[in-house]
Order: structure tokens, then sequence, then C-alpha cells
């Protein structure tokens, strides 16, 4: 990993713009707008309780993850935002959906507890990199099925609660994604703090011999 922004050094050819200095694209618009799922989930989930509509919040904001990074790719609209807001996106939608699912007692506190210090265990790994100079790592393949696994899961899980009829069948499917996306977090998050890990052994090598 390189200590420059990605996609800093790639020029857009339109006006000669770094497309990493691009803020209004379209790809980030549909990150802005998902982000903007996250509070009208919330309200819908634990303030109107109006389970159907939060299911169908949180499913097309789990359903469109893949979408911005596509339409960037299809446009030649990456930006450095756009690397930064999709996951962040993703994170918040997991973190605020773990909170309310605790509070309406939807998931257990321990599953809950599990994700959230895999999510403390990264952003340790956040802070020792920059001291370093290092920007966030590159998102892993492995870490987005995780993300798809649990965007998919919450749903299904709000489902089983929301539909007494469909409890058994969605209750299963949830929890088999949502055992599996758990797994992969933290392999992920393994996988996040041995490369971390690398750059600074490499980082501290570099400075000792120059």
């Amino acid at each position: 990993m390189s200590r420059r922004p990605a996609g800093a050094d790639r020029p857009e050819a339109t006006g000669g713009v770094a497309t990493g200095d691009r803020v209004l694209t379209v790809p980030n618009l549909i990150s802005f707008l998902r982000l903007l799922g996250v509070p009208l989930f919330l309200y819908l989930l634990l303030g109107a309780h109006a389970d159907v509509a939060a299911v169908v919040v949180l499913a097309v904001g789990g359903t469109t993850d893949w979408v911005d990074g596509w339409v960037a790719r299809r446009l030649g609209q990456v930006s450095r935002l756009g690397e930064l807001l999709d996951p962040l996106a993703d994170r918040l939608y997991i973190l605020a959906t773990l909170v309310a699912f605790t509070a309406r007692d939807v998931v257990p506190w321990q599953f809950t507890a599990a994700l959230l210090a895999r999510e403390l265990l990264l952003l340790g790994s956040l802070g020792v990199l920059r001291r370093f100079g290092y920007g966030p790592p590159p998102v892993h393949y492995v870490g987005k099925t995780a993300t798809f696994l649990l965007l998919a899961a919450f749903p299904t899980l709000l489902l089983a609660a929301a539909a007494p009829g469909a409890a058994d069948v969605a209750g299963a499917i949830g929890w088999a994604l949502a055992w599996w996306g758990l797994v992969l977090y933290w392999v992920a998050g393994a996988m996040y703090v041995v490369q971390a890990a690398r750059l600074v052994r490499a980082a501290r090598s570099a400075g000792a011999s120059a």
C-alpha cells in the first residue's frame, strides 16, 4: 500500500481533473443516499415501529451496496471520497442495525458484542497505520462478502420478527447468513491486522535504515 491516497495519480480525461479529487459524481450521490437511509431506518424501527417499512429500507440499503462501486467503474468516476463513503455506509448500516436489533431483542447482545469487538480491533489498527502515514487498507473481497452476508441477514431476521408466519423459514435463513457473515467479518479483520503489521514493520525498517 502506498502512503499516497488511492487514485491520486489517475488523471481524468475531461478538464485535467484527477479522478480522485472529484466529489460531485453519480456514485458518490448514491453513497450519500445510502447514508441517509441509516437514520430513516432507525426512526422507522425504533420511533415509528413501522417494521415492514424498516425492512424495506434496510433491504434497499443492503442490496445497493454494490451499486455505487459498479457505477463508479462503469462511468469512470472512481474517487477517493467514494472509496471512503462506501465502507463507511456499510459500517453505519451494520452498527445502526445492531443497536436497533439489540434494543428490540431481534439479536442477542452477544452477537452484537462480537461484531463491535471486531470494529474496535479495526479502529485500533487504523490508528496505528495513521501514525506511520498510511491511510485505510483497501477493502478485501472477504470483507465485502462478510458485509454482503450481514446486510442480507439483517432484513431477513427483521422479517422473521415482524411476520410470525415467516418466522421459521426467515429466521433459519437469517441466522445462517448472520453467523457466516460474523465468521468472515472476523477473518477479514484478521487479514487487515496482518496487513497493517507488515506495513508498520516495513516503515520501521525504512526509518532505521534512513
